[in-house]
């Protein structure tokens, strides 16, 4: 998987320096919206599926805090039918994938995902949470860092090509909707290992 490069730096060890502010899990209930403005005003379906990428500690607590994770989740899939699955890629990442034809069920499970690594003392682990969106042949995504308290636009064209325009169409339009990272610098990309695939594939 090619992102990860960029990702230990922007979203990992380097960037707990450079944090301009404590991420918030409640920023992610700004996705809610966010979902309708893609749609609306862009065209944008939901993917369908979302992420949340986090960083390991070798301990029983912190295995502990994963299962109460895992938990939680299961609890909301009876009553959302949200599905999610974990794994850990080449890279020694960790991710918690969820997939539901409800975008705001999407939200709710990351939310309830981060806010529990939060109050059991490990947001510092936290990297990422990914929404996917659709239009045709082109994808899109918003990336929320946690190190940074803010969401930035990734709209990959391949393994290592992006579509720029898109990404600052995306900016324009959702400013002030969402937070979203002023500093360029901070919208590192998160390649998919394939043309087609996923980010966190």
């Amino acid at each position: 998987m090619g992102l990860f490069d960029s990702l230990r730096s922007a979203l990992g060890i380097s960037a707990e320096s450079d944090a301009t502010s404590r991420a918030d899990p409640e920023d992610l209930f700004g996705m809610s919206t966010a979902y309708l403005t893609m749609e609306a005003d862009l065209g944008f379906d939901s993917a369908d599926e979302a992420a949340l990428c986090f960083s390991s500690v070798d301990s029983t607590d912190f295995a502990d805090t994963v299962d109460s994770v895992e938990a939680i989740l299961t609890a909301g899939s009876e009553e959302t039918g949200t599905e999610f699955k974990r794994h850990t890629d080449d890279h020694g990442y960790n991710w918690v994938v969820l997939v539901d034809d409800d975008p705001e069920d999407l939200v709710t499970s990351v939310h309830f995902a981060a806010d529990e690594f939060i109050e059991r003392g490990y947001g510092s682990r936290l990297l990422a949470a990914l929404f996917g969106f659709r239009k045709g042949g082109d994808r899109a995504y918003w990336i929320y860092s946690f190190r940074r308290g803010a969401y930035y636009p990734f709209a990959p064209q391949s393994t290592s090509k992006r579509n720029q325009k898109l990404e600052f169409k995306l900016e324009s339009i959702l400013d002030g909707e969402l937070e979203i990272e002023d500093d360029e610098g901070y919208w590192y990309p998160l390649w998919p290992s394939t043309p087609d695939g996923h980010p966190w594939e």
